[in-house]
């Protein structure tokens, strides 16, 4: 009876009407849409569903001429309300992640339905959908966007807290269509589909500008892309906030006043040392120092600090880099790594000409530095006299605080990292605050390795750095290990994280 009431619209492309006092969402779920129609705003209801469409819109209170649209009209304008709907929900950034996460459900959805839209990498729902990954990646804080081709499906995974987590899985026409539009806004070749390519992009969202790496690479089952997301130099941590104790802290400040010597930052791949290094120039940086750094690529764009890119395609080595720095009257001179003997020995020869001179090395402790430097050519009696220190770092995850529970260890756990079996220790759980990881945030652990008079006199002995490791850990120094103990038993960290980052090492 009520059907005969309610006049039907028939074939038509109607416009919806969006008002934010409306709650959209849950209208849509209850089959109401509301369009403008012959110069008037008016509900339009789903043929199916008329008495549902009306309980809500009584509900919202809305005097407004009722409509019963055809079922194809009817999703025409259900799809343009999806579109405005996940438009206006990525520029309010204050929506909850599970908001967000129903959002780019309803996105998919919508993309997944729309296949007529799709006609390629320029269509509204692709850069939302984009959008929506880089949105949701800083959501999570996450540094690393992995998109991937496999055989039947394309899948998103975000790298948070060092550890790769699965996001969302894509159809593959769709994955095609979302690299392609990575491409597009990294001015790379959307039709080069055989080599690997790299570009670089910015992103804005919700106000703020991120620089974003770019890699794409040929595989088996199609391409697949990293995007790194690069700091700004406000996110740059300050020595407190790298999360190091208070001990090693003070230790910077004092190794930081020197106006020349070489101080190194030591560790693998992922462990926080460019952060760590540009912490240290922000702390020294002052307007009567000219500092210049020498980076492959730039992670951070620090203000007050010039940085120079490597570039081996056109000659633009570390090493020539370096020679061309050391020209422009520096006071402080960063190189992102010493990877060769020529790099290393302008880096010894600079900070014993008067240059405060940080850098990188890839060694697991803070000891082999001195045996990778002497490899790489540079004579003992140098390093004795230009070497000021050496951090060895890694990062360490902290246990969520709202899920972790307490656990006791196995016997031969705790005998094996020498704990004590009786106490109990923490254990990553998981739940909707750490993204079900168990995990939140890092910490910086490390040891310092300090070049004083006494470890002068050891390299001019000839000690090798195992002699020289065991005698400072005579002497007091704290070990990587001993710090992953201490953090395992205040409960900021799990045994198997201690394990994973370096419990065993010693």
């Amino acid at each position: 009876m009520a059907s005969m009431q309610i006049p039907r619209l028939e074939g038509l492309d109607l416009e919806p009407w969006w008002s934010e006092e409306v709650d959209h969402r849950t209208a849509m779920k209850h089959h109401l849409l509301f369009a403008d129609h012959e110069g008037k705003h008016c509900a339009i209801l789903h043929p199916d569903h008329l008495a549902e469409g009306l309980n809500q819109l009584a509900r919202l209170g809305l005097d407004l001429p009722v409509f019963q649209a055809d079922e194809e009209s009817y999703e025409r304008l259900r799809n343009k309300f999806l579109e405005l709907q996940t438009g206006s929900e990525f520029e309010s950034m204050e929506t909850s992640s599970e908001e967000l996460i129903e959002a780019e459900a309803d996105l998919l959805e919508f993309i997944q339905n729309a296949q007529d839209l799709l006609s390629g990498e320029a269509s509204a729902p692709v850069i939302k959908l984009v959008n929506s990954l880089f949105f949701q990646a800083i959501k999570k804080g996450a540094s690393d966007i992995h998109i991937e081709s496999h055989e039947r499906k394309g899948e998103v995974r975000l790298r948070i807290d060092g550890a790769l987590k699965k996001h969302l899985d894509l159809d593959r026409r769709i994955s095609q269509l979302v690299i392609n539009r990575i491409k597009v806004i990294s001015n790379l070749d959307i039709s080069e589909k055989r080599v690997p390519q790299d570009g670089r992009t910015q992103v804005s969202i919700s106000g703020t500008t991120l620089d974003v790496r770019v890699s794409v690479l040929p595989t088996y089952h199609g391409e697949r892309v990293v995007m790194r997301i690069l700091m700004q130099s406000e996110h740059i941590p300050s020595l407190e906030e790298l999360g190091f104790d208070s001990e090693i802290t003070r230790a910077f400040y004092r190794l930081l006043t020197h106006s020349h010597g070489m101080l190194l930052v030591t560790g693998p791949t992922g462990s926080g040392k460019s952060t760590t290094l540009h912490s240290f120039l922000q702390y020294i940086n002052s307007p009567d120092k000219n500092i210049l750094t020498i980076e492959d690529p730039v992670e951070y764009n620090a203000d007050n600090i010039n940085q120079i890119q490597v570039n081996e395609k056109v000659g633009m080595t570390f090493a020539s880099g370096l020679r061309s720095i050391l020209r422009q009257d520096p006071d402080v001179v960063m190189v992102g790594e010493i990877r060769d003997h020529e790099t290393a020995q302008i880096a010894v020869q600079a900070s014993l000409t008067g240059h405060l001179m940080l850098s990188t090395l890839h060694t697991n402790d803070a000891t082999s530095a001195l045996t990778r430097l002497v490899d790489m050519g540079i004579q003992s009696y140098l390093l004795s006299s230009t070497l000021l220190g050496v951090l060895a770092q890694r990062l360490a995850r902290k246990l969520c605080p709202h899920c972790k529970r307490k656990a006791r260890l196995d016997p031969r756990q705790a005998h094996e990292a020498n704990l004590d079996p009786d106490r109990e220790y923490y254990r990553a759980v998981g739940c909707a605050q750490c993204d079900y990881t168990g995990y939140r945030g890092r910490q910086a652990v490390g040891e310092l390795f300090v070049i004083d008079d006494e470890v002068k006199k050891m390299i001019h002995q000839g000690l090798n750095d195992h002699e020289i490791r065991e005698r400072m850990k005579a002497a007091g120094m704290r070990t990587i290990s001993d710090r992953l103990r201490t953090m395992l038993l205040e409960g900021i960290t799990s045994y198997e994280e201690a394990v994973r980052v370096g419990l065993m090492d010693g």
